[in-house]
Formats: structure tokens, sequence, C-alpha cells
């Protein structure tokens, strides 16, 4: 296998569109499955805010939107995609639905997480006669953090995996530079960098993702 006729410089464009798509994706993947999952928390059953009616709607957009395999809702959603951004293709049309796809498994896993936290805390604020929204600000998110810090690493490799799967669609990335020359022209040693480089990503995310969890673990 002959590494030398690969172009470094796409490699690197490649993996800063990869990170690109990433670290958008992720911003607003947290900013909407963050309060997502709170409301799937509150609204679930003895909790603060017990309404069967808006968590089973919730619940079940939710695992309708979790249930769609990504490379067809990145075929699906391209109406959307070009509304919003104008275009399907490259970085910008790949954030949209890499934010759609993601946002209700990570609003899943908050909701995972949050009712993990000690129900005595929950029972203790209001006690003191604290509203839900001083509960979930002051006492619950604080103690879930490094649940939640968990649970947005496990996100954020997942969103890696899939902005690499939109290079089918000419989303550019690392995902399109395999398809386009690892696998279209047969170049092995492309692909064997790329998927390289991937896993190198991904090592490095779960890496200093569990460096923050110990970091915000109480001991």
């Amino acid at each position: 296998m002959n590494f030398s006729h690969i172009d470094w410089e796409d490699i690197a464009q490649a993996t800063l569109d990869t990170l690109t798509m990433t670290g958008f994706s992720l911003l607003f993947t947290v900013l909407l499955g963050l309060p997502l999952g709170v409301l799937l928390f509150l609204t679930g059953k003895k909790q603060l805010w017990e309404q069967r009616g808006v968590y089973v709607l919730l619940s079940l957009l939710v695992n309708i939107l979790r249930s769609v395999p990504f490379i067809i809702l990145l075929i699906v959603l391209i109406p959307l995609t070009l509304f919003l951004v104008g275009t399907s293709l490259g970085v910008a049309g790949t954030i949209p639905p890499l934010v759609i796809g993601t946002t209700p498994f990570f609003a899943r896993l908050v909701e995972n997480v949050l009712r993990e936290v000690d129900r005595g805390i929950i029972e203790a604020c209001q006690a003191m006669g604290a509203t839900p929204r001083q509960i979930i600000l002051h006492a619950v998110l604080p103690e879930a953090l490094p649940g939640l810090l968990a649970a947005t690493t496990v996100t954020t490799i997942a969103l890696v995996s899939y902005a690499a799967m939109s290079g089918v669609i000419g989303g550019g990335g690392l995902g399109d530079l395999a398809l386009r020359y690892g696998y279209q022209r047969f170049q092995t040693d492309v692909m064997v960098v790329t998927v390289g480089v991937l896993i190198l990503l991904v090592q490095l995310l779960q890496f200093f993702g569990d460096r923050l969890v110990l970091r915000f673990t109480r001991k």
C-alpha cells in the first residue's frame, strides 16, 4: 500500500470539515436536546410537572425520530435543509439533519441521567419551598453534571459517525473523501487513512470526555 500519493491537504481539510460539522451540530443539539430532555423528565410519572399526555406525546416524537436510520433521514430532510440553509451539500447542508437526528437521542440520554438523581435532593428542596425552576437549575442539573457530560461525549461520538455517513449525499468531510477516493476510485490507502483519522478523533473525544466527567464527579 503506497501512501505517497495521498493529498494530505485534502485529508486535513476533510478533517476540519468533519470537526466543523460535529462542533456546530453538537452546539445546536445541546441547545435543543437539553431542554427537551428536562421537559421529558419533569412531565414523567411522579415528577414535578407530571403530565401524562404531554410526556406520551414528547416520548412518541423522540422515539419516531430515533427509529429512522440516519442515512434515510439525510435524504428525507433534503427539502427542509434546502429551505433552512439553501443547500443540501457540504458542511452547511449536513448540519440540519445532524441536529435533527441527534437531538432526540441526546434528549433521551438527558432524561435518563436526570432520573438517576437522588429523589431525596428534590424532596429536600421542595421542603425548603424551592420552585420547580430553582430545583432544576440549582439542584438537579448540578447534581447530574457528570452524567450530562458523559451523555454529551456519547452524542459527540455519534455525531462524528453521522458526519462521516453524510458523505453518501455529498456532505463533505472524511466520509465524502473516503467515498470519492477510497471507494469510487479504489484508492485503498485513502480509505485506510480516513478510517484511521476517524478512529483517532473518537479516541480523543472519549479521552477528554472521560477526563471532564472525572473532573466534575463529586468525591
